[in-house]
Formats: C-alpha cells, sequence, structure tokens
C-alpha cells in the first residue's frame, strides 16, 4: 500500500508546474554556477603564483629595509583551495598575505577589498544554491500536502478508507522527497562532469571525499525542510495560509535568524578591530625603543666615563658586547607584551564568535553552512591554520632574523658597515622561506562537523515527529 500511494505521489508531482520549474532551475543554476566558480578558482590559483614568483624577484632586486619596524621583509600568501568551487566561505574575506614586520604580522588586503559592487549582492555558489533557493523551493513542494488535500476534500475520502494516516504522511513525505531530489542529484552529477572536463581535479580521494560528504549533507538539510513544510501544512487547513507561513518561517530561518545572531554576539561580546591592535604594537615598540637607547647611551656614557672623548669605532667589539645583552632584553620583553596582546584579542574574537554561532545554529541553514565550509576547506579550520602558521613563521623570521636587527642608530650604521665590506651576501639571505600551509585532515573535519550533522538529523527527526503527531491528533 505505501509503495502504490508513494507512485502515486510521484506522478502527482512529475506532471505539475513545480516539478518543471524545478528541473530547468536546477538544470541551469547548478552547473552553471559550478562551472563560474571553477574559473574563478583557476583564476585565482594563477594570481597566487605570479604573486609568489613577483615576491621573490623583488627580494632578490630589493632587499627589504629591516631597519624600519613596519617594513614586510617577507610575505606568506594564501593558497587558494580547489573545492572553494562549491563553497567560498572565509576565502575571500581572508588576507591575501601575510607580512613579516618587526612589530609583528601584517595582514595584506583581503579579496572582498578588491571585489567590485557586486559583492554586496552575495556569492553564488553551490551553498548558496541549496541553503537559500533548495530550501525554499522543499517548502513550495510541501505547504499543501496535507492543508491542499484537506481543502479541497480529498483527504477525508482517502482516510474513509483503511488507510492508516502514518502510511498516508509517510507517502507524502517520501514520494515528494524522491521527486524533488532526483533533479538535484542529475544537476549536482552534471555539474561535475563539466568542472572535471575543465580540468577539476575529482578523481582525487581528498577531493572526492568531501563533495560526497557535501552531497549527503545537502540531502539531509533538503529533508529537514520538507519536514518544516509538511508540519506547516499538517497545522493549517487553508493552502494560501499555509503559503504565507512557510513562506514567513523560511524568511526568519533563512536570511534573519542567522544574521541577526552575530548581530547580538557583537553587542553581547564586543572586541577590538585588527588595525587597533596593529598600532597598539607599534606604539609597544616605540615606547620600549625609546627606553631601550636611553639605557643604552647611559651604559655607554658610564661605561667611556673616564676616557677623554667617547669615539664611536663601528667595529670596536666592546660596543657590541654593551648593547647585546641590553638589545635582546628589550626584544625579549616586546615579545611578551605582544603576545600578551595577541592572546587578549584572539580570546575576545573567539568569544564574539562562539556566542554568534551557538544563537545562529537554531537556524537550520547555519549548521549546514558550517559542514559545508569544513568540508570545502573554506571556514574555520582554514582560517585558524592560516594565522596560527603565519604566527610560526612570525616566530622563525625573528628567531633568525629580526633577533640579529638591531633598532639604534649606532647598530644600524655597523649593520650598513657590515653588508659595505661584505656585498656579496644580502639580508634576504637570512630570511627563512614561508612554509607550506598544511591542510586540515578529513577525520579532523568531521570532528569539527559532528555538532551540526546531529542538530540537522535531530530537526528531521523532530519536525517528523510532530507532524506525525500532530495528524494523528488532527479531526479530519
Amino acid at each position: 500500500m505505501l509503495m502504490t500511494l508513494i507512485q502515486k505521489e510521484i506522478m502527482h508531482h512529475v506532471l505539475s508546474v513545480r516539478f518543471v520549474a524545478l528541473l530547468l532551475m536546477c538544470l541551469l543554476l547548478v552547473p552553471l554556477t559550478l562551472s563560474i566558480n571553477y574559473r574563478r578558482y583557476s583564476q585565482n590559483l594563477v594570481d597566487y603564483q605570479e604573486s609568489i614568483k613577483r615576491e621573490r624577484t623583488e627580494a632578490k632586486e630589493n632587499p627589504p629595509n629591516a631597519a624600519d619596524p613596519n617594513t614586510e621583509v617577507s610575505k606568506f600568501f594564501l593558497k587558494p583551495t580547489p573545492l572553494s568551487v562549491f563553497a567560498n566561505g572565509l576565502e575571500e574575506a581572508l588576507p591575501t598575505y601575510l607580512g613579516m614586520t618587526r612589530n609583528g604580522v601584517r595582514q595584506g588586503s583581503a579579496g572582498v577589498s578588491q571585489a567590485s559592487v557586486a559583492y554586496v549582492l552575495g556569492n553564488l555558489d553551490f551553498l548558496f544554491i541549496v541553503g537559500t533557493v533548495f530550501s525554499l523551493l522543499a517548502l513550495l513542494f510541501t505547504f499543501d500536502a496535507v492543508a491542499g488535500e484537506r481543502e479541497a476534500g480529498t483527504l477525508r475520502i482517502n482516510l474513509s478508507n483503511p488507510l492508516p494516516r502514518d502510511v498516508f504522511l509517510w507517502s507524502k513525505l517520501i514520494g515528494g522527497y524522491i521527486v524533488f531530489v532526483v533533479p538535484f542529484l542529475v544537476s549536482f552529477l552534471l555539474g561535475l562532469l563539466l568542472i572535471t572536463w575543465q580540468g577539476f581535479p575529482l578523481g582525487e580521494l581528498k577531493i572526492a571525499l568531501p563533495v560526497l560528504g557535501l552531497t549527503l549533507i545537502s540531502l539531509l538539510y533538503i529533508a529537514v525542510f520538507f519536514t518544516i513544510g509538511v508540519v506547516i501544512s499538517t497545522y493549517l487547513d487553508n493552502a494560501k495560509t499555509a503559503l504565507i507561513v512557510a513562506f514567513t518561517f523560511w524568511v526568519f530561518a533563512v536570511l534573519i535568524a542567522p544574521r541577526g545572531a552575530f548581530v547580538v554576539a557583537k553587542l553581547v561580546s564586543p572586541t577590538r578591530t585588527q588595525q587597533a591592535v596593529y598600532m597598539e604594537k607599534t606604539a609597544l615598540r616605540n615606547n620600549l625603543t625609546k627606553d631601550r637607547d636611553e639605557k643604552i647611551w647611559k651604559k655607554m656614557t658610564e661605561t667611556f666615563a673616564g676616557s677623554e672623548g667617547v669615539h664611536i669605532d663601528t667595529g670596536d667589539e666592546r660596543i657590541s658586547k654593551l648593547k647585546k645583552p641590553i638589545n635582546e632584553e628589550f626584544r625579549l620583553a616586546f615579545q611578551n607584551q605582544v603576545s600578551k596582546i595577541d592572546r587578549d584579542y584572539q580570546r575576545e574574537k573567539e568569544r564574539q564568535e562562539h556566542v554568534g554561532e551557538t544563537l545562529s545554529r537554531i537556524a537550520p541553514i547555519s549548521s549546514l553552512t558550517y559542514v559545508a565550509i569544513n568540508l570545502t576547506q573554506t571556514g574555520k579550520l582554514k582560517r585558524d591554520g592560516y594565522f596560527q602558521t603565519g604566527e610560526r613563521y612570525y616566530s622563525q623570521v625573528d628567531d633568525s632574523y629580526f633577533s640579529e636587527v638591531s633598532d639604534d642608530v649606532l647598530g644600524q650604521i655597523m649593520l650598513l658597515a657590515t653588508q659595505m665590506n661584505d656585498s656579496s651576501e644580502s639580508e634576504t639571505d637570512e630570511i627563512p622561506p614561508p612554509p607550506t600551509l598544511m591542510e586540515p585532515s578529513l577525520s579532523d573535519t568531521l570532528r569539527r562537523s559532528a555538532v551540526d550533522v546531529l542538530l540537522l538529523g535531530f530537526f528531521a527527526v523532530a519536525f517528523t515527529t510532530i507532524a506525525f503527531l500532530k495528524f494523528f491528533r488532527s479531526d479530519i
């Protein structure tokens, strides 16, 4: 009986105008979006490679002046990920590079800072299509599943026969869901074939597994909105009213709740700006440099007090020995205080982000988004790994290069004299090369995404249960 009703439901949807509109939208949107985003990724990859070549050429031709604490002596560039074809995530918002300066790590311009005005309209990618477009279409497919039949009078006729209510409702859910996901899967497969033909490395295991996970989580997300539509339909007797309620719910759950959660988080847990933190580090270095210079000249005055005059010889080892412990003392003091500033700022950001994420999870689209950007390596895992690698790289540069650079005028004169005597060596020879950004493992990605996957599963089960309980208690 269930299979017969499912087949009937499938034929009812297939012969409707809604199915034709769904099929055309899938075939148009999904393959076209994937193709356009793959071309964008290819161009970003070319820009990344050209930036590295240009940086190496400039470093050889014009070695950086490390005496200036704001000069970027080396840059750690962000490599685009192939899976950004499916979800842009945070990748365009991240700085294109991290510059190593003596005042700390300075962030380069983000990709969005160079975007056209079209950026304010939002990104059109696979995540947007599933999260926004398909959630609305799922509600449009189910808002009249029960309310429409009740309004037409066919529900009473069907249930007057020996037809269990649970079988009737299951046929509505399963039949409609099959009709809905088949065009989605077909269009997604066509899109994958198209970008694979263009050169997308789908055959690699590290690419194929996240794509499979993205497909499964999309199907679960669609199922959540199918059950929501059925719940609305079981509570209302009029199809028009059900449509209005379904659309109102979609606006709140998809457009308002996720964004409103982070607005609330900014009010509850405010943070400083990145520029304010960098200026604080700059002011700290200036203050420590002033104190250090005064201490060096005071020590030199005391050391040479018995002499007829202080004759400064840039090659005098006594001056170097005198300055070395003072420079090291102030370098360590700067590192310790900068580390404290960074830790405080990082705690502020993590607290605000945690509040926003927790509040936003009342909407299923937030869970879908968090899982998708983790699977495509364009989310928090990629961002945190990028900045942590940049900090580790800065520590290497600081230990092997910045620690040998002096802030005082005398030290700079000695460094210049050394370079003039040995012009064959360049400052950049001492700078360690930028590291390779390690990608998060699939197990780590799944672990970080487990909460959101379980939450989507909970939504699907909970709304299905509510729909059945309401339908069993309804007076038909």
